[in-house]
C-alpha cells in the first residue's frame, strides 16, 4: 500500500519535473528548465516568502499558548472539563466550517468589525479579506486558533508527569508563579515544547485551507497571500495546467521541508547537549 500510494507518487512528480507535461500530454524532458523557472518565477518568491512568514508567526504562538493553556486546564476546578472540550472542540471540526465561520467574524460587516465600530475604536470597518497583508495574519490566527486544543491535549498528558515535588520545592524557597513556570515547567517540558515547535513549523510551512479558502483560488490579488502550496495547487490544476512546473515546485517544498526539520533537529540535540 505504501509502494503504491506513497513511494510512486513521489518518484513520479520528481520525473514529472524534468518533463513539459500537460493535461492529457506525457510531455518531453526538457532538463532543469523548470527548476530555472522556478527560482526565475516572482510568484514564487512570492510564496515562498510567505510560507516562511508564516512559520515565524504562527510557531511562537503554538508552541507557547497551548503550554499555558494546558497549565490553566490541568487545575481541576469547576467548569475546567467544559473548557477543555471547548478549546478542543476546533481540533476536530471541519475546517471549512471553521473558515466560514471566521470568514463572518473578518467580513466588512462581521462581528469584529461590529464591534469595534459599536464602541468607536474605528470609524470604517477593516478590510481584512481584501487587504493582502491582514488576510495572511488572518489565516494565521485561524491556524492558531484550530491547532490550540491539539498542542494543549499534548501538554497535558506530558504536565502530569512532572513531579509535583518540584513545585513544591520551589515554592518553599520562595518562587512565585512565574518562577516556578521558568525555573520547573519550562525545563521539564523542553523536549515536549520541541516536538511542537517541530510539528507545527512544518504544518505552518506547508499550510494550504485557510489560505485558500480565505482568499480564494488566486491567492488575493495578484497572488499576493500564495504559499508554497497554494502555488502548487494553482499551476497545478485545469486545463492549461503546468505539471512539470507545478511538480518541480513540489520537489522544492519537499527538499525545503527536509531541511526545516533538520535545522529542528540540529537546534533540539544541540540544547538537549548542553
Amino acid at each position: 500500500m505504501a509502494l503504491a500510494f506513497v513511494f510512486w507518487p513521489f518518484v513520479q512528480t520528481i520525473v514529472t519535473s524534468f518533463t513539459d507535461a500537460r493535461p492529457f500530454v506525457a510531455g518531453k524532458f526538457v532538463g532543469l528548465e523548470n527548476y530555472a523557472t522556478v527560482f526565475t518565477d516572482p510568484l514564487f518568491w512570492v510564496a515562498f516568502r510567505n510560507s516562511l512568514l508564516y512559520v515565524v508567526c504562527v510557531v511562537p504562538f503554538m508552541i507557547v499558548l497551548p503550554l499555558l493553556l494546558a497549565i490553566l486546564m490541568q487545575r481541576v476546578i469547576p467548569g475546567s472539563a467544559f473548557f477543555r472540550t471547548a478549546v478542543y472542540t476546533p481540533v476536530v471540526a471541519s475546517t471549512v466550517v471553521v473558515i466560514i465561520i471566521w470568514q463572518w467574524m473578518f467580513n466588512d460587516r462581521g462581528l469584529i468589525n461590529g464591534i469595534l465600530q459599536s464602541i468607536h475604536v474605528i470609524s470604517k470597518p477593516i478590510p481584512f479579506l481584501s487587504d493582502p497583508v491582514l488576510l495572511l495574519f488572518c489565516a494565521m490566527v485561524v491556524t492558531i486558533w484550530k491547532g490550540l486544543g491539539y498542542y494543549m491535549v499534548v501538554y497535558l498528558a506530558v504536565l502530569s508527569n512532572v513531579p509535583r515535588d518540584l513545585h513544591e520545592a520551589a515554592e518553599m524557597d520562595g518562587a512565585g508563579v512565574i518562577r516556578r513556570f521558568l525555573i520547573v515547567t519550562v525545563p521539564a517540558m523542553r523536549a515536549t515544547m520541541i516536538l511542537v515547535g517541530v510539528i507545527s513549523s512544518v504544518s505552518a510551512f506547508r499550510v494550504f485551507s485557510e489560505v485558500y479558502l480565505l482568499a480564494g483560488p488566486t491567492a488575493g490579488p495578484g497572488g499576493a497571500d500564495s504559499t508554497l502550496v497554494t502555488l502548487i495547487q494553482s499551476s497545478g490544476t485545469g486545463l492549461s495546467a503546468q505539471l512539470g512546473y507545478s511538480s518541480a515546485v513540489s520537489v522544492v517544498l519537499f527538499v525545503l521541508t527536509v531541511g526545516l526539520l533538520a535545522v529542528n533537529l540540529r537546534v533540539s540535540n544541540s540544547k538537549d547537549l548542553s
